[in-house]
C-alpha cells in the first residue's frame, strides 16, 4: 500500500486509517471504534463515524455496503469482489475478472447506467462448514 500523506490529519483521523490500514480484515465502525481506542483512549464514536466518512469521501479507504444499514471498511481501494460468510460474517476479498458482457447483460437487465459492479459470493466459509 502507497505511503499516505496524514500530516493534515487531526490526530483521531490518523488512529482511524491507522486502524484500517493496520487490519486485515474488514471492520465494521464499532470494530474500528474499539481498535481507535487503543490508540486514543478519549476518542468517540461519533469521531470514529465522522472520520470514517471523511476518509471515505477523500478516497483513502473503502466501503463495502450490505443493505443500507450494514457497512464495513476496506483498505484495498481496487476494484474487487467479496465472499461472506452467512453464519459468522466473515469477509475475505475476491479478486475476479469481470466479463464485460455481464456488466453489459446486467445493465440492460435493470435498465441502470453502470458505473461498476460488484459480485458478492454468500455462503459459509471453511470454519463454518466443518
Amino acid at each position: 500500500m502507497a505511503e499516505i500523506e496524514t500530516s493534515g490529519f487531526t490526530k483521531q483521523r490518523q488512529a482511524v486509517l491507522q486502524v484500517i490500514c493496520e487490519s486485515d480484515d474488514h471492520l465494521t465502525a464499532n470494530e474500528v471504534f474499539d481498535n481507535a481506542r487503543r490508540i486514543l483512549p478519549g476518542i468517540s464514536f461519533a469521531t470514529v463515524y465522522n472520520s470514517l466518512r471523511y476518509l471515505k469521501q477523500e478516497g483513502l479507504i473503502g466501503e463495502v455496503r450490505f443493505g443500507m444499514d450494514a457497512s464495513r471498511y476496506d483498505k484495498n481501494l481496487t476494484r474487487h469482489d467479496h465472499a461472506i460468510c452467512n453464519e459468522c460474517g466473515k469477509l475475505v476479498d475476491l479478486e475476479l475478472k469481470i466479463p464485460d458482457e455481464l456488466l453489459r447483460s446486467a445493465a440492460k437487465r435493470s435498465k441502470f447506467k453502470p458505473d461498476s459492479i460488484e459480485l458478492t459470493l454468500r455462503g459459509l466459509c471453511p470454519e463454518c462448514t466443518r
